[in-house]
């Protein structure tokens, strides 16, 4: 028989459950998915750290130690992490399953990476060095894309600079390092044009939906801090994320996908698995439904802010945000042009950046902005931007403190309010009363007039009374015809869901047509009558070395490739105007350099097969003639 809970356990989860709900309200992170042995342990770890006896007493802790929440988040996330963590996985990885994505797909295909509880990025930054290695640099560049996400911005932080000790990256093997890392002092710093391919941001895996179309998802000894039912949650989500044919790749310390039907082992050793082909309806619902204690209308905290952080980018106001030590933690996109600055310069102090001083020194207004707690307005800023054809302009700057909800101030925002326009406006709007004063006397006049007409549409209001009755009667047989709406709306759904199989339809015909022009040994071009490219096969992409999407809807006679198109204006105008083929050999220059001799076929082709009476387009088929 179970022992019954003694009271002073519960009075010990009673206080750590309002701890939980003290954090979620006041910074906006929910805990509840979160193992409760394993967030107690860790809370209780950081407790004894700052000598507190109680979860109460650190509430009270908390309340007076703002700068606290930073180590406690610290601690409870554990940003445990570094370059080739557990050797042997990665080198399977290295050898087996990137080959196989590669492999798989087409050759300028987009390959899709996730680093999914990424911490300071070491993992994002190990999978770009692997990928690199399988595509070639260019490759990476051209398709590759890498997204790092994490709970915690403070690390994030440290990812985004891509900047780390030669203790961290010891565990790089020195070719890789040497090859992707450059020194910086005494650190190294990943190579800035392939770092742009990585993009890190916040992400909660319990509250925001999930990075799709993935060929490889990494998510290493993160589930492992879940609870059962929010592990569910989250593998349905990476069920629906990964391809068909990608890869999900997890810690040592995770086996909870031994028993999940989402994902089958590929290696269960090195915990690497590929997606199941279907899954139930209770894993689509879990996909899709919110996490515990989130309302669908509202989204969740994380969610809101990352709406307010895209609306914050989206002001019309050039604005930053600076936190109460001096970093610069926000800049809207206006802000970022107007200043010049770059996602590089976020986390950074703002004393080092050329904004903290020009168009006007900010340093002490945000010092007085946080002494008195109050705004400030500097009027009349004028500025003028770099270059010597930037126009002088009028600022109005303001400077808020910003504070939470216990009133401690955390940080101001500055906004530059621009006053070019609205000080030719204002001017333009002088004149504009100047005239409004001479039309104001004639509206007086006009008045007497309208005084009269007043009666006149007392008289109307009486008609639109009785015209109402009549719409009354109207709005009856409107409801009858809505009722009929409502039938012929089942009508159109039907008639959408045949369109939309003929849709699937044609989109299989596409790819079989693609498929066959793809086996062809000949180059194939399709035009029109105008002789505009309409169809560019991948034989000729290969042969001229000039992609499709750079040559529709242009004139084929005006293509700069490796083939004298001039010589064949003659035979493409007389096979439009009379419908009968001709075949031409030319000497060109393929996408090489190599000299080739070319037989070109022109072919008419027409709508209605069968029909001669006129031409529609034509068709080439390019190939290389044998050496004679």
């Amino acid at each position: 028989m179970d022992a019954e809970p003694t009271p002073a356990a519960e009075s010990s989860t009673s206080e750590f459950t309002r701890l939980l709900e003290y954090l979620k309200g006041s910074r906006g992170f929910d805990f509840g998915a979160y193992k409760v042995s394993t967030l107690m342990r860790r809370v209780q770890k950081r407790m004894r750290e700052v000598g507190v006896q109680s979860y109460a007493q650190y509430i009270d802790y908390l309340e007076v130690q703002p700068n606290e929440f930073g180590p406690l988040f610290d601690t409870v996330l554990i940003n445990v992490t570094s370059f080739f963590r557990d050797p042997e996985a990665w080198q399977f990885v290295r050898e087996h399953i990137l080959p196989r994505i590669v492999r798989d797909k087409a050759p300028d295909a987009p390959i899709r990476i996730w680093s999914a509880g990424c911490a300071t990025g070491e993992e994002a930054y190990t999978l770009a060095m692997l990928l690199a290695e399988a595509v070639g640099e260019e490759g990476f560049r051209k398709r590759v894309k890498i997204y790092a996400t994490d709970a915690d911005e403070e690390a994030l932080i440290v990812a985004r600079q891509g900047a780390y000790s030669e203790r961290d990256v010891a565990g790089i093997p020195p070719d890789l390092l040497e090859k992707y890392f450059e020194a910086s002092g005494s650190r190294r710093v990943f190579r800035n044009e392939l770092r742009r391919c990585l993009i890190f941001g916040r992400h909660d895996l319990i509250q925001d939906a999930a990075i799709s179309r993935l060929d490889l998802l990494v998510c290493r000894n993160t589930l492992m801090y879940f609870n059962v039912e929010a592990q569910d949650r989250i593998l349905a989500r990476f069920h629906f994320a990964v391809n068909k044919a990608g890869y999900l790749f997890l810690g040592k310390a995770e086996t909870l996908l031994s028993h999940n039907s989402n994902f089958k082992p590929v290696e269960l050793k090195h915990r690497v698995f590929s997606r199941t082909s279907t899954n139930n309806l209770r894993d689509r619902l879990l996909a899709l439904a919110p996490a515990p204690g989130q309302a669908d209308s509202e989204g969740g905290g994380a969610r809101n802010l990352r709406l307010r952080e895209a609306a914050f980018d989206a002001s019309p106001v050039a604005q930053i945000a600076v936190d109460r030590r001096g970093y610069l933690a926000l800049a809207s996109e206006k802000a970022r042009k107007l200043f010049n600055l770059g996602q590089n310069d976020l986390g950074r102090l703002l004393q080092d950046l050329e904004v903290s001083y020009r168009p006007l020194e900010l340093r002490a207004h945000l010092d007085e902005a946080y002494e008195t707690r109050a705004s400030l307005i500097v009027k009349d800023v004028e500025w003028r931007g770099p270059g010597a054809d930037a126009e002088a302009r009028l600022f109005e700057v303001q400077v808020v403190p910003l504070l939470d909800a216990k009133e401690t101030v955390v940080g101001a925002s500055v906004s530059f309010v621009d006053l070019t326009q609205a000080r030719q406006l204002r001017m333009e709007l002088e004149r504009s009363n100047q005239e409004l004063e001479t039309a104001y006397e004639e509206l007086q006049s006009g008045n007497e007039e309208l005084e009269t007409t007043n009666e006149e549409l007392q008289s109307t209001v009486e008609e639109l009374e009785t015209t109402n009755e009549e719409l009354q009667s109207a709005n009856e047989e409107l409801e009858t015809m809505n009722e009929e709406l409502q039938s012929t709306n089942d009508e159109l759904r039907d008639l959408n869901d045949r369109l939309q199989h003929r849709t699937e339809e044609l989109n299989q015909f596409n790819g079989y047509f693609q498929s066959v022009l793809n086996t062809l040994s000949a180059a194939v071009v399709v035009m029109d009558r105008a002789l505009h490219v309409r169809v560019w096969s991948e034989k000729a992409q290969d042969f001229w070395g000039v992609r499709g999407d750079e040559v529709l809807g242009q004139s084929f006679l005006d293509l700069d490739i490796g083939l004298p198109v001039e010589e064949l204006r003659q035979a493409l105008r007389e096979v439009v105007t009379d419908g009968r083929e001709r075949e031409q050999s030319l000497d060109g220059v393929n996408r090489r350099g190599k000299p080739v001799r070319c037989r070109v076929r022109i072919a008419p082709y027409r709508s209605t097969p069968g029909d001669s009476s006129g031409v529609d387009g034509l068709i080439l088929l390019i190939e290389e003639a044998e050496p004679g």
